[in-house]
């Protein structure tokens, strides 16, 4: 069966775009298999078979790649589509995934696990593991979360606020040892000016986003879109007005949140409750 495409002539096989993608850089940049070998200090032929469609490579190297190329995210977020089955996701996902490495500012509401952004390595891996992922699919998944936490480190990070719910906090990884990192984590990251970190507590009652994850991107073009999923289904919504509708419910969540200071105190408090492991 050839290749799906859409009208702009771009696979919408994640395999294929991301083989698309690699090659066009490539173009751009006027540099032969060669020559990206050398630069990058890998076999110019893994490059060749990566634009082939032949293997994807490791996030190591598509890292690498974003870096070269001046595309931080975009290539590993196609990666990430590519290097499980993608046909589990729905194509307005793969669109926000496109999206979200573009954007200069996201707003993110959890009201179950944390964002990938803000997971450490355990805390994904389990996650990962409970939705079915095992050995090298949940090796190479937890990998490409680790990358997507670039999006908050270096120089050029985009504003970033989530609001969590307590039910965020109130439900544990299994390894206690785990669940300290994580939180420590957590902790660390509500300290950075640029990102923002508040809570929801459970005195706050119902909401308008007791049932619903919402994610916002604003994009250079000036443009908010919002990607709402539950645990069945998820949307992405690009619509003017149903995307201020979702705005305003947001906003009405976060004026019943913590301050950002009070925030971290109760994740403070969480960790404290968290025995020690002595286990040597």
């Amino acid at each position: 069966m050839p290749t799906r495409r859409v009208v702009t002539g771009r696979s919408r096989e994640p395999r294929a775009r991301f083989a698309e993608e690699l090659r066009s850089l490539r173009a751009a940049r006027g540099d032969s298999l060669r020559q990206l070998g050398e630069r990058l200090g890998w076999d110019w032929s893994l490059f060749g078979k990566m634009e082939k469609g032949e293997t994807l490579g490791g996030p190591e190297v598509v890292q690498a790649l974003d870096t070269y190329y001046g595309t931080p995210g975009l290539l590993l977020a196609l990666w990430e589509l590519a290097v499980s089955d993608k046909s589990q996701f729905r194509e307005g996902y793969r669109r926000y995934m496109a999206l979200e490495a573009e954007a200069t500012s996201l707003w993110h509401f959890a009201v179950s696990v944390l964002p990938g952004v803000l997971q450490t390595e355990g805390y994904a891996r389990e996650l990962l593991a409970a939705g079915g992922s095992k050995g090298e699919e949940l090796t190479q998944q937890v990998e490409a979360r680790m990358g997507r936490r670039e999006l908050l480190e270096g120089g050029d990070v985009p504003a970033f606020r989530t609001i969590l719910s307590e039910s965020v906090l109130r439900t544990p990884l299994r390894d206690t040892g785990e669940w300290r990192r994580q939180l420590q984590y957590l902790v660390e990251v509500s300290e950075r000016n640029e990102v923002a970190v508040q809570l929801v507590p459970f005195s706050a009652g119902l909401h308008g986003l007791t049932n619903a994850d919402v994610m916002f991107l604003r994009l250079p073009d000036g443009r908010t879109v919002a990607y709402a999923e539950n645990g069945y289904r998820g949307e992405l919504i690009e619509e003017i007005v149903p995307v201020e509708r979702l705005q305003l419910t947001y906003d009405s969540v976060r004026d019943l949140a913590l301050s950002r200071a009070e925030s971290r105190k109760f994740f403070l408090r969480i960790l404290e409750e968290v025995p020690c492991d002595h286990a040597t």
